[in-house]
């Protein structure tokens, strides 16, 4: 890891201490970003004794390169960290604007039930040549990883960070410490998926005995996400090769799968809406039932539901009368 070596870099290595006592560091997001600010102040600014406004205010300027939401993604770990400054009395730099946030207009894939099947049929199928390790770690992790994340509609980077000590194996409960928003939830998983993760568990600790992170890459650090990327596209591009999906999109179809079964549930569908809620780690149930704009089997489910009652209201229009 590159150490940090502008003229403030103890107050950075503070705040990542801060940061990682409370829960709240997540090095593959916010590290990235961090070193960069860092770097260019110190190749910007070489003579600067602290932190300045200036510093602050031309590395958080949006380009134009930028939407808004990038932009909030790059500068967030630079905006907490003038803040714990601020709140400690260890700097009067003021902080910088964020832009305000974009709503995603991002649709994602919608699998067929088929292309699920073909997907998962391949997981079990990949290869163990050469016979390495880490192509026998990878053939019994990934089948593991990607049946958790349409099983259970967990984010793929808390699938990535989850850790051992967060899975309880026996009641088949996952603890999500680190979730979008730093909001802490647990998820109850299905009992074949449960009896899953035992088995992989089990079998995981041939080469990780002490393990940390209960999808441990080599070194017993977690994965990064261009392994997810790179596994899902080397799966999927066995069951398609003209449709482009993500390992996100699993998510979405947990969600929607949920919502479609729901219809016609009455009041009832409130309720279910709100656990579902809970289980994916949604701060409020708007987030949730923004999946109503993008379910996309909505629209058949509504016309099986209504079709017959909608033809006994409005009778069918006579040829005569149709243009």
């Amino acid at each position: 890891m590159r150490e940090y070596e502008s003229c403030f870099a103890p107050l950075i290595r503070d705040f990542i201490a801060y940061r990682l006592a409370s829960g709240r560091w997540n090095e593959a997001s916010y590290g990235p970003n961090m070193r960069i600010f860092d770097r260019y102040c110190k190749e910007n600014y070489p003579d600067a004794p602290e932190l300045t406004q200036e510093m602050v205010d031309s590395w958080c300027a949006k380009r134009k390169s930028e939407t808004n939401n990038s932009c909030r993604s790059r500068i967030y770990v630079v905006h907490s960290f003038v803040k714990y400054l601020a709140e400690r009395g260890l700097s009067s730099v003021q902080l910088p604007g964020i832009p305000r946030k974009e709503r995603s207009i991002f649709i994602p894939y919608a699998f067929t039930e088929e292309e699920i099947r073909l997907f998962f049929q391949a997981c079990d199928s990949l290869p163990d040549i050469p016979r390495t390790a880490n192509v026998r770690i990878r053939r019994i992790t990934v089948p593991v990883f990607f049946r958790l994340l349409y099983s259970s509609g967990i984010r793929t980077t808390e699938a990535r960070l989850l850790r051992t000590t967060d899975v309880d194996m026996e009641q088949g409960v996952l603890n999500i410490r680190y979730s979008k928003g730093h909001n802490q939830h647990y998820i109850v998983l299905h009992d074949s998926m449960a009896g899953l993760m035992r088995r992989y568990d089990s079998a995981i600790r041939k080469w990780f005995p002490d393990r940390k992170y209960f999808f441990p890459a080599p070194g017993d650090k977690p994965h990064p996400h261009t392994w997810v990327e790179k596994n899902f596209r080397k799966v999927w591009c066995t069951v398609s090769t003209d449709r482009h999906a993500t390992a996100y999109a699993f998510r979405h179809h947990y969600a929607t799968s949920n919502i479609n079964q729901w219809v016609g549930e009455g009041f009832y569908f409130e309720d279910q809406l709100a656990h579902l809620s809970k289980s994916m780690g949604h701060t409020t149930l708007e987030s949730t039932r923004y999946y109503y704009t993008i379910v996309p089997s909505l629209s058949q489910v509504l016309l099986e539901k209504t079709e017959a009652g909608f033809n006994e209201l409005v009778p069918e229009v006579a040829d005569e009368y149709k243009e």
